[in-house]
């Protein structure tokens, strides 16, 4: 008995695990739509990213094939397999191996061989894999790095919850392309570039920037020569603050005084920098935001022409030395050109970060991007009226798109209101005028 029944007790053991199978299968399924709403990371980890992989694995040799990147595998074989083999097929062409499709987040990358330029040409991958958007850029040499994208991560980007204090200089703006947070890190791009027309998002980047920096012990310096319009909402929370370009100018020179008297304190210690200073004796960072560039160099007289040259002088200045001796730079405006002289062009090599947004003229666009990456560029152009926050950004380790958390003029406002007390008093940039 006991050797008769061990056959139908292990048909039994399988079946049942099959109906655990289609239960469990069956329940994510109906619960799906209620799983994605909730839970969305969850539901492509369980049903989006293997539905997925699967579509890629059917359509991978076609798109290769598609796009030129089938291979012959020598073709005297051709030839014999069809004397010798009594009609066989030919031998299938080689395709570059897709390699392990690896889950993200939001979508699944791949790390297949060749240059980038030749997956280019795979247009139909996104619709063919249906997701939202498939990007390939070059990961190292002979391998490419082909990210999908399962829904579009800059349609509506979710400000992260803030855990602790945070690192000293680094904030979380908004949300990149990939599903990654979008962390502007002064430490380790010290200076930035942000370009974009009216309502393109640029205000709202200056107000999540604004808003991370004034909870952190860091001294926020602004410059705005349209009458203070945009950065006195700031005001609170500001050390210093120039209104016009005399202003500008002078105090642009104090700034330039502060890096040389670190330098002597630097020199004095035998550290290269401040962050080589005992804690105690480090002086406090300044965060140097200039809004609209172009009314610092645009000129009308010759005593205009003066102001003009010495404000780009001092900023220039300012960018070659800040780094290291605590004094960083964002600089924004709605038309950055080559027009407004030597000086702007001068000043955009030391600024190692860009921010591109929907700009009005190309010009500004090539100023900020031109000079990094040619595709940045073009990604840049492409962005549309409706598209308001979402920029191009880029530095020397790359580009991606994204977009800013919107932060409010408000809620900017206030978040300085809050921090006021944190304001440092820096006595050496209250210059008086003449």
């Amino acid at each position: 008995m006991n050797l008769a029944s061990t056959p139908s007790a292990g048909a039994t053991g399988p079946s049942w695990v099959l109906v655990v199978v289609a239960v469990l299968v069956s329940g994510l399924l109906l619960a799906g739509p209620a799983l994605r709403r909730r839970y969305p990371v969850a539901w492509w980890l369980l049903l989006g990213f293997p539905a997925a992989a699967f579509r890629v694995v059917r359509t991978w040799r076609a798109l290769m094939a598609g796009c030129g990147l089938a291979v012959s595998r020598r073709p005297a074989l051709t030839v014999v397999s069809g004397l010798v083999g009594n009609g066989a097929p030919p031998p299938l062409p080689r395709v570059p191996r897709p390699g392990l499709i690896r889950p993200t987040s939001g979508g699944f990358l791949l790390l297949p061989g060749q240059v980038p330029e030749d997956f280019v040409k795979a247009a139909p991958m996104a619709e063919d894999w249906q997701v939202h958007a498939v990007r390939v850029t070059s990961w190292k040499p002979g391998v490419v790095r082909i990210t999908a994208s399962a829904a579009d991560p800059l349609a509506a980007p979710r400000v992260p919850k803030q855990r602790g204090p945070g690192h000293l200089l680094r904030v979380t703006v908004g949300a990149l392309e990939t599903g990654a947070a979008w962390v502007v890190d002064l430490r380790r791009v010290p200076h930035w570039l942000i370009v974009g027309a009216t309502r393109s998002g640029k205000s709202t980047l200056i107000n999540a920037l604004v808003a991370g920096l004034a909870p952190q012990p860091v001294a926020l310096v602004g410059i705005d020569c349209k009458g203070g319009m945009e950065l006195s909402l700031y005001e609170q929370r500001l050390s210093a603050l120039a209104t016009n370009r005399e202003q500008a100018v002078r105090l642009l020179a104090a700034l330039v005084d502060l890096t040389l008297d670190r330098m002597t304190v630097c020199r004095a210690a035998r550290v290269r920098n401040i962050w080589g200073l005992p804690d105690k004796e480090r002086p406090v960072p300044v965060v140097v935001i200039v809004d609209e560039i172009a009314e610092l160099f645009l000129v009308a007289s010759r005593n205009e022409k003066d102001e003009a040259q010495a404000a780009g002088t001092a900023l220039i200045r300012l960018a070659q030395l800040g780094a290291a001796l605590g004094v960083f730079l964002v600089v924004a405006g709605q038309r950055v050109g080559s027009d407004l002289g030597p000086g702007v062009t001068a000043l955009r090599a030391q600024l190692g970060g860009r921010v591109c947004h929907r700009v009005a003229d190309p010009g500004t666009a090539e100023m900020a991007l031109g000079d990094l990456n040619p595709d940045a560029l073009k990604a840049a152009q492409a962005i549309t009226p409706e598209q308001a926050g979402t920029a191009v950004l880029a530095s020397g380790d790359g580009w991606e798109r994204a977009r800013s958390h919107l932060i409010t003029e408000a809620e900017a406002e206030a978040v300085a209101a809050e921090y006021a007390h944190l304001t440092p008093v820096l006595s050496e940039l209250h210059v008086e005028a003449p």
